[in-house]
């Protein structure tokens, strides 16, 4: 196992000669084994780790300048909205969003010229499908960086770089720790240049893990493909219980044939992952009742643990969205499907919406 090197300051050989580590904050070798395989999960050549997702993704927002244009999915994570509305716009960037499953409107949104794309695949919580590489070719095409969140598919099942991406964030929090007992964040690239700039500001702002905290990654790494073809496996089978169920609207699910991504999530991934979320009939109160009456799911934010939890986003997860123009259905629930005997899972949900009713 790699040692915790639960180091804050580096003994010296003399002044001014820095050779190896010095400060924690800068470097530490436990944090550089964490980074090291972070890249190679990526298949990237350069690796960061930091103190949340959402540190990762602020840092990124060092690669712009006031003036800027940002543009992301019409149905971004909440956390992720909030900081490019409410926190990077008072600082000149100008965020924009857009419906990325239609292309036609994300080469519309390139005549405002943004300089970063932000994409989500599958999305958070609608699991929209957008097409990496057309959305890359686009991007460039304009000059812009593309950014991807790869944390609902993890490296596993997905490499966002091979389809053309400039950067690759994760919430380590998630899949990669697998665990929900830690809070992280990664980038990837290939780039030097990108590497650089966000290595600098890494140090800068000093949003960066423990010790403790990348070892605890490190370990939940170990056994990211056996959780995460589980995760899969369960999933496909909780998405097709629902779509059978009377009480159930709609079922998002990109393993599902009928769902709208299919064919494109076929091709850029090598599995369709452990989130499924479902529009319930009857609306908020429904979705709340039945959210609240699961005794194996977990209510609970966050997704990508051992266990199984369901969320209500518009007022959990995605409640910063309220009274911005990207809506979250008060009926959707969205699903992590854990690791349990799927059937575990299939008859809490079965309970719970029996009580809903």
């Amino acid at each position: 196992m790699t040692p915790i090197y639960q180091t804050s300051t580096y003994a010296q050989p003399e002044p001014a000669v820095h050779k190896g580590y010095d400060y924690s904050r800068t470097a530490n070798p436990t944090r550089t084994a964490l980074e090291t395989c972070l890249a190679s999960l990526e298949d990237a050549t350069y690796g960061l780790a930091f103190a949340s997702g959402m540190a990762a993704i602020t840092t990124i927002a060092y690669l712009l300048n006031p003036g800027d244009r940002i543009l992301g999915p019409d149905d971004v994570y909440g956390g992720t909205y909030r900081l490019f509305v409410r926190v990077l716009q008072r600082y000149g960037i100008q965020p924009a969003f857009v419906d990325m499953t239609d292309l036609t409107r994300v080469e519309a949104a390139m005549a405002a010229r943004p300089r970063m794309v932000v994409i989500e695949t599958p999305t958070n919580p609608f699991l929209k499908i957008l097409d990496i590489s057309r959305i890359a070719e686009l991007a460039h095409a304009h000059d812009a960086l593309v950014v991807v969140d790869n944390t609902f598919a993890s490296p596993y099942f997905q490499q966002p770089l091979g389809l053309g991406a400039d950067l690759v964030v994760h919430s380590t929090t998630k899949y990669l720790g697998g665990h929900s007992d830690v809070v992280g964040g990664g980038l990837a690239t290939s780039s030097k240049e990108i590497y650089e700039t966000l290595k600098f500001h890494q140090n800068a702002a000093g949003a960066v893990p423990g010790p403790f905290d990348c070892w605890l990654v490190l370990r939940g790494i170990k056994t990211l493909a056996v959780r995460m073809e589980r995760h899969a496996s369960n999933a496909l089978q909780v998405a097709q219980f629902l779509r059978g169920h009377p009480a159930v609207a709609r079922v998002l699910y990109p393993g599902l044939p009928d769902h709208p991504g299919h064919h494109l999530a076929s091709r850029q991934m090598k599995g369709f992952g452990g989130m499924v979320s479902a529009v319930l009939k009857g609306g908020g109160q429904v979705a709340r009742t039945a959210a609240s009456a699961t005794r194996v799911f977990i209510l609970a934010e966050s997704l990508g643990g051992v266990e199984s939890l369901l969320d209500h986003p518009a007022s959990m997860t995605h409640a910063s969205l309220a009274g911005s123009p990207l809506q979250i259905d008060e009926g959707l629930l969205r699903l992590s499907v854990g690791i349990e005997h799927v059937q575990d899972l299939i008859d809490d949900l079965k309970q719970a919406l029996e009580k809903a009713k």
